[in-house]
């Protein structure tokens, strides 16, 4: 009885210990889709950074707007409470076609004039493709999602209530006023028309978006305004400051519900319709809801993590989904697209597989400008087809523009930043074996856009001279001055020379890289002797790069600290490390690696102490009390530094560093930070993915067999999904044993069973397959380099 009474004892223990197993696993056991925080550093959005009803990259990009004007401090803001319209384009420089639902019996006069609803977090629902929320002004429930191309929205209006949608087609939103809109009815469920990107200082030309939207009810009523004129009861509106009033039938027994679907195209109405009918035939929205998340999930799954602490999980997603939206599709379905990089809009067609089907995505971008140590090291590995639709994108810019962009907008060049930072891009592809394009004609391209003739020579948007990027003087004297000539200071922003020289030079490496695997003797001796150009801005007596005149003299008085003193959105002290191509000659001109150790280290120290960035948002860099710390990582310009430790022989301090600034900076789940307000299209989402991954490319990958430097992975377990198209291999696993947070040291490295006393890896040890294994250690081992 008694032994009886024990093994019932035994096995009920054995139950509930399993039940709590599984508690802990269901707990910790997400998909990677269900741990993303879509509210995270929202409070500091800009118009582009905020995502839900959205596909990867997606052309729509459906989401509330809670904040209109400008490109900052606009789109969806977490501490805003009004919502002001669901807008289908937050793009880069681009807006388009808002729309509200409401119920209000008041007139259209008054109606467009205060339209905006309170709303509450409390009753709000985000995920990656969706997004729901309640319009508290009008009781009515609005869900959102997507395909790639196509909105679509759900309502709930308060049964026998007006039933009504406002669609605005001026005005402004976030980064673009509306010019001439146009808006018709085409039949009794469907409207159609454009709205105008006006032009901005960055986007030069027009750019039109059409919409074709679809509604489930018939439309009983349409009203209109435009240049301040009331229109009621009409087929259609087209002006300026113009919009539609639709009302449908609400008597009755008329359904509360509402369904719409949008869809959008830079090329015309009719292939808005299409973009519908080929990826939204039907009006199942749980179904699209369904078929978003499962979407989201196969993109996030390409890298799977165990182990860590469930935040730490949750703010890894968010890292990668943010590094896979931003850049926008703007080709349509049909593969058809609108050139803008010539005086005037063409609708070309982008080449076609045997079945009719685009061989890739037309694409806009923000810039490139940092992508060495971002994109440009997390999409070849993880997501190649993506690298490769980028590199054919940017060549089809070059074939209709004849040069390729540093940030494409709506097919306008824009100019954007400085520098040919496509280069280090589309090299990287090519030594990682993604060569799937015209490499002759891609290296004939960014031959020219390191000519005086090609992108180098342009400023932040410089469009119609070639002044501000400095280029005669960077090929004449081997640097560029800062500050420019009087005349040649008139045009293009961002105009740094100490900062711009650094820049070429690194770039003028990787395409000295590109030459020499093409076999092109003399080019690669050519772009590899301007490659030293940095030196000669080096000045060993401040032990900075350092600002000089035309004249060759020193900027006198010099401050290290001063921010943008001749660097980009950096002061001198940050942007001195950015010699990523020759750590080595930037070590002999501090007098060794010894000291660069001893300088780097302390610079880190200083930075720790305010928290390794300045300030919490993009525009505290230029405040006093933030823009003088040595190293920023919320911003691009010296991201790479922890990993320089590596490149000179200190390789745990690499571990050390890396995992501190992961730990500090990219580690909250909050509305009010994140990535400081200045994430960039992904780039600082993929730079956070890479420091908790443990790899990263100090150069972007453009030499052949590109090595990765090994950090300080946060997880117990790194699974890679390797795609066979270009690999070989099936997966690549990292695992780390006795990981936690007092041991970010690597003790022992073995790669596929066999040990190694190196802390790289090279790409094509990654590609094929395999398994790392690193023993973590709260004690550095100084053997392993």
């Amino acid at each position: 009885m008694k032994h009886s009474v024990l093994l019932r004892f035994k096995v009920a223990i054995v139950f509930l210990a399993s039940c709590i197993f599984m508690m802990n696993c269901s707990a910790t056991a997400d998909e990677p889709v269900d741990l993303v925080y879509p509210h995270l550093d929202s409070v500091n959005s800009r118009w582009f950074f905020f995502d839900s009803a959205s596909r990867p990259f997606g052309l729509v990009n459906l989401s509330p707007d809670t904040g209109l004007g400008g490109a900052w401090g606009s789109g969806y803001r977490y501490n805003e409470t009004e919502v002001k319209g669901f807008s289908h384009v937050h793009a880069w420089q681009l807006s388009a076609v808002s729309m509200m639902p409401i119920s209000s019996n008041q007139d259209i006069a008054d109606i467009k004039q205060d339209y905006f609803s309170n709303f509450s977090h409390d009753t709000e629902t985000v995920k990656p493709g969706y997004h729901k929320l309640h319009l508290d002004r009008y009781n009515i429930d609005v869900e959102l999602t997507s395909t790639t191309r196509v909105g679509f929205h759900k309502y709930d209006y308060p049964k026998g209530q007006p039933q009504q949608i406002l669609i605005k087609l001026g005005g402004e939103m976030g980064p673009s006023k509306f010019g001439h809109g146009e808006a018709h009815l085409i039949s009794p469920t469907a409207i159609a028309g454009y709205v105008t990107n006006q032009a901005t200082h960055r986007r030069p030309r027009p750019s039109k978006v059409y919409f074709h939207a679809e509604f489930k009810q018939k439309i009983a009523d349409i009203s209109a305004w435009r240049n301040g004129k009331i229109e009621p009861n009409v087929n259609g509106t087209s002006g300026l400051d113009a919009g539609l009033l639709v009302s449908f039938d609400s008597k009755g027994d008329a359904p509360s519900e509402q369904l719409m679907k949008v869809g959008i195209s830079y090329v015309s109405e009719e292939n808005a319709y299409a973009n519908i009918a080929t990826e939204l035939p039907h009006w199942n929205f749980e179904k699209v809801v369904t078929d978003s998340k499962h979407d989201w999930n196969n993109w996030l799954s390409k890298i799977k993590v165990t182990g860590g602490t469930q935040q730490q999980q949750q703010r890894f997603y968010t890292d990668l989904w943010h590094a896979l939206q931003g850049r926008r599709i703007i080709s349509d379905a049909n593969g058809q697209y609108t050139d803008q990089t010539g005086t005037r809009a063409i609708v070309k067609q982008l080449p076609l597989d045997s079945h009719g089907v685009p061989l890739f995505n037309h694409h806009n971008s923000d810039s490139f400008w940092g992508a060495q140590w971002t994109i440009a090291t997390l999409w070849p590995l993880a997501y190649p087809k993506v690298a490769s639709d980028f590199t054919n994108s940017l060549l089809q810019y070059h074939q209709d523009g004849g040069i390729i962009p540093r940030g494409p907008s709506g097919g306008n060049y824009t100019y954007v930043m400085t520098g040919a930072s496509s280069t280090p891009f589309i090299v990287s592809n090519y030594m990682k074996g993604i060569r799937d394009f015209d490499v002759e004609l891609a290296y004939t391209a960014l031959k020219k856009n390191h000519s005086t003739d090609g992108i180098m020579s342009r400023a932040g948007y410089e469009h119609f001279t070639q002044t501000g990027g400095g280029m005669q003087h960077y090929l004449e004297k081997g640097y560029i001055p800062y500050p420019l000539s009087e005349t040649e200071s008139l045009y293009g922003n961002h105009r740094r020379g100490p900062g711009q020289t650094l820049e070429y030079a690194f770039q003028d490496h990787t395409l000295a890289n590109f030459a020499a695997s093409l076999g092109k003797k003399d080019d690669d001796i050519y772009y590899r002797a301007r490659s030293k150009n940095y030196r000669n801005v080096y000045d060993s007596e401040s032990g900075f790069m350092r600002p000089k005149n035309v004249d060759g003299t020193w900027q006198t008085p010099f401050d290290p600290y001063q921010y943008e003193n001749g660097f980009v959105e950096a002061n001198p002290a940050q942007g001195t490390w950015n010699v990523a191509h020759d750590i080595d000659g930037l070590a002999s001109l501090m007098g060794g690696k010894d000291i660069l150790i001893s300088r780097l280290e302390a610079a880190f120290e200083t930075a720790e102490k305010q928290g390794f960035t300045s300030g919490t948002a993009h525009a505290d860099e230029s405040l006093e009390e933030f823009r003088r710390t040595p190293i920023n990582y919320g911003n691009q310009p010296s991201i790479q530094t922890a990993f320089i430790f590596s490149a000179v022989g200190a390789p745990w301090k690499t571990q050390y560093w890396s995992r501190k600034v992961v730990d500090t900076v990219f580690s909250s789940l909050s509305p009010t930070s994140g990535y400081n307000g200045d994430e960039d299209q992904g780039l600082m989402g993929s730079l956070a993915v890479l420091m908790k991954i443990g790899l990263f490319q100090l150069t972007g990958g453009t030499e052949q067999d590109p090595i990765y430097f090994i950090g300080s992975p946060i997880f117990d377990s790194i699974s890679i999904t390797l795609d066979d198209q270009y690999y070989s291999g099936k997966t690549f696993t990292i695992k780390t044993l006795n990981n936690g947070p007092e041991t970010p040291y690597v003790k022992a490295i073995s790669l596929n069973g066999i040990p190694l006393d190196r802390t790289y890896l090279t790409h094509q040890e990654i590609v094929s397959g395999g398994e790392l294994v690193l023993e973590m250690s709260n004690q550095p081992n100084m053997n392993l380099h």
